[in-house]
């Protein structure tokens, strides 16, 4: 089997009431731990973000470290870790943004990027689109272009693309 032929849904399943009843949660770990399924996604995400250039990719907080972090490796480029605040050394960036009901904020590290760095955003999964919007926003805010941002898996019902201002790509979309 190729990494091709692949079918990457068979290897992502659904949790249904997690973390709260109502909510059908797309669960990775059944991707991660099938090695010849987790290269084949890390191949055609790395075919999806290579076109766009980066010098670095940045992944958030946390699922989407495990997403950047071996992509990074495969395409030769640094990884920066977008976080959840007070959980970075150093002097720190950040942004505070709406959720659907209150406020969160995403930090990077104040010299993580330098300013012109290409650096495409990474995450799991993308929902409504808000945690991304943030993080390509805090982005630009240290001098960054973000050309692209990805994830392994959209859940298009919920129209997070359309809070994006960047190209978007994933490998898995479900419409409900």
């Amino acid at each position: 089997m190729t990494t091709d032929t692949i079918d990457l849904k068979a290897h992502i399943r659904g949790i249904p009431d997690f973390p709260k009843p109502g909510i059908l949660f797309y669960d990775i770990s059944t991707l991660l731990r099938h090695g010849p399924a987790w290269r084949a996604a890390m191949a055609r995400l790395a075919d999806a973000v290579r076109p766009h250039k980066p010098d670095l990719l940045a992944g958030i907080e946390s699922r989407g470290f495990l997403v950047a972090a071996p992509l990074a490796l495969e395409l030769g480029l640094g990884f920066v870790m977008l976080r959840k605040p007070r959980k970075l050394p150093g002097l720190t960036i950040g942004l505070n943004y709406a959720l659907e009901y209150g406020t969160d904020r995403i930090e990077m590290q104040a010299d993580a990027v330098q300013k012109g760095q290409r650096v495409v955003i990474l995450d799991d999964l993308l929902a409504t689109g808000g945690t991304m919007a943030a993080g390509v926003s805090l982005l630009r805010q240290s001098g960054a272009e973000v050309p692209c941002a990805a994830a392994l898996i959209e859940l298009t019902f919920l129209g997070g693309r359309n809070r994006l201002d960047v190209p978007f790509e994933s490998l898995v979309a479900y419409d409900e």
